[in-house]
């Protein structure tokens, strides 16, 4: 529902009151003249845009200060949390504050600079005929890249584990 909000001056609202008084007051009175007028009037320019919904939430004191603190806590204000938390619990999906996101960016930069490497080598091990120590030398290689990208890979998880852990509500 829309909030509407008008400026008058006071000596026209203190006359509408007086009026609203006896026909149930001032918004009831407002929205049934506003109901009047525009059943008179069609929309034939189509639908309305979408609005996004506005959300409000009364908390007390303590919830109040404790949100600010997890907020402020993630670089976030406390609407873009809350709304962080909603949207992981409609969709799951994480959302990390801005330093976090930081980090995975470099773990995603890391991942592909490993990956061409690994490429690299395996096209080199495709093409070359290769025996005895050069091989062991090559496969030595790939092994120490195998095991760098498996180290960013369970790192990526963790931060991802660790962001979805941090706004699961069943606890």
């Amino acid at each position: 529902m829309a909030n509407l909000s008008v400026r008058v001056p006071d000596e026209l609202l203190a006359r509408f009151d007086v009026w609203a008084g006896g026909h149930g007051g001032r918004a009831p009175s407002l929205r049934r003249l506003m109901d009047q007028v525009a059943g008179e009037v069609s929309l034939s320019v189509g639908p309305l845009p979408a609005r996004p919904l506005k959300l409000t939430v009364r908390l007390c004191r303590d919830d109040g200060a404790g949100l600010e603190r997890e907020a402020a806590s993630m670089g976030l204000t406390s609407n873009a949390w809350a709304a962080a938390l909603i949207r992981h619990r409609l969709h799951g999906k994480p959302r990390f504050p801005r330093t976090q996101e930081v980090a995975v960016i470099a773990i995603q930069g890391e991942l592909r600079r490993i990956g061409v490497n690994v490429n690299q080598i395996a096209r080199a091990l495709n093409t070359a005929v290769m025996e005895g120590k050069v091989l062991d030398l090559e496969l030595a290689a790939l092994e120490a890249l195998r095991c760098e990208l498996r180290a960013h890979i369970v790192a990526l998880r963790e931060a991802f584990a660790g962001n979805l852990a941090y706004w699961d509500t069943a606890a």
